[in-house]
């Protein structure tokens, strides 16, 4: 039987693993720490995206035998993986775990995943990690773990069920007002009910669409021009907001981005994306333009630029301009 996903963190020595779910932010996150273990492990190593939908089975796992040229280590992903995973490839990916490369990891990441014999054979070489959205009560637990070990703060109980309440259930969303909240809390203080109040509204889609509009447009010179100008009249930490907005733009153009390819009706997407004024149809278009694998390449680059500037030593405006200009390749313009 496949091992959980709350037992342990991936690391270096998974061979094979599945990172599955509707949660895009633990997908991110999970895969990061993977390839962070790796590194460390290895040192540097080489990095190989397969397309699901399109790439063949041979293929992927020729990459995985083969030995890199230049690093002792691959990490290969194969994104969409309910697709890759099929009637035909089962065997084969069945067979791979029985004996895979020592100087491969294997990850097929997608949001659905339909458990059987591969399971078990993934569970003696890896995991699979179940990335599904959380409850109410889980997402609580959740913002009070991550406050306290990843932002350096602190939140209550009573806090972090107000926090849920404006915020939902969307860890990625969560974690990025944490990390507002934390800096405005200052270092070594909690975070408050009144913070929250005065920091966090209701709905952030009326604040972040006044960024994400011109995010949208692809114009580079646009794009840079627009976010100096809101970086170098707001106060300090103003990168947080700009960050949110960029990564929830990009999560909500994935998710229409993945459903599309899936069939599921643009009206539902809307809604389930909660979509509405005039933000809902630049969207929609951004996400028949970039497809699910620019889309999903966007996001990552979001999740890991909001956490290179949540470290030390990172320019918070260099590393905006440099997401600025992801967009805008995204696009395709």
């Amino acid at each position: 039987m496949a091992k959980k996903s709350a037992s342990r963190a991936p690391n270096a020595d998974d061979r094979v693993v599945a990172i599955v779910g509707k949660e895009l932010f633990l997908r991110s996150q999970y895969t990061a720490m993977l390839r962070t273990a790796l590194t460390e492990a290895h040192g540097e190593i080489d990095s190989f995206v397969f397309d699901g939908n399109t790439v063949d089975a041979a293929a992927v796992l020729d990459e995985c035998r083969s030995f890199g040229l230049m690093a002792s280590h691959k990490l290969v992903i194969v994104d969409d993986a309910d697709a890759f995973v099929n009637a035909e490839t089962r065997p084969l990916l069945e067979r791979y775990a029985g004996n895979p490369n020592e100087q491969a990891t294997l990850v097929l990441r997608g949001a659905r995943w339909v458990a059987g014999n591969l399971d078990k054979a993934i569970a003696k070489v890896g995991m699979v990690l179940k990335c599904d959205s959380v409850d109410e009560a889980t997402a609580q637990r959740w913002i009070m773990a991550r406050t306290t070990k990843h932002h350096k703060s602190s939140i209550d109980a009573r806090t972090a069920a107000q926090l849920v309440q404006r915020l939902g259930t969307d860890l990625g969303r969560i974690d990025t007002e944490l990390g507002k909240l934390a800096v405005a809390a200052g270092a070594g203080n909690p975070i408050t009910a009144e913070l929250v109040t005065q920091l966090v509204g209701m709905t952030r889609e009326e604040e972040a669409w006044a960024i994400q509009e011109f995010l949208l447009s692809g114009d580079t010179a646009r794009i840079l021009g627009e976010l100096r100008v809101i970086l170098s009249n707001a106060p300090k930490g103003a990168h947080v907001p700009v960050s949110f907005a960029c990564t929830d733009l990009a999560r909500k153009v994935l998710g229409i981005a993945e459903g599309m390819k899936q069939g599921v009706p643009v009206q539902t997407l809307a809604k389930e994306m909660k979509l509405w004024g005039p933000s809902r149809d630049p969207i929609l278009q951004a996400a028949r333009a970039m497809g699910p694998a620019r889309a999903r390449g966007l996001f990552d680059a979001c999740i890991d630029a909001d956490r290179s500037m949540k470290s030390s030593g990172t320019d918070p405006v260099r590393r905006l301009e440099r997401l600025a200009v992801e967009y805008s390749r995204a696009l395709g313009r």
